[in-house]
């Protein structure tokens, strides 16, 4: 598990990006990858995963 900083997210359209505290890599998260509801500014846990364009975050839990 990774830990992060929810970026952005945008509940309205269900995506947004989480910074990643060890390597300071965004990630895209889309709705259907949360566990729990998330906010900008949260502390999250998450996992990766191959998305279309890249690693994406899933398994988004608050930290």
């Amino acid at each position: 598990m990774s830990k992060g900083i929810v970026k952005f997210f945008n509940v309205t359209k269900g995506f947004g990006f989480i910074k990643d505290d060890e390597s300071q890599n965004e990630y895209f998260v889309h709705v259907t990858g949360l566990i729990d509801q998330i906010k900008e500014n949260d502390q999250v846990t998450f996992e990766l995963q191959d998305g279309r364009k890249g690693l994406i975050a899933v398994n988004v839990k608050q930290a």
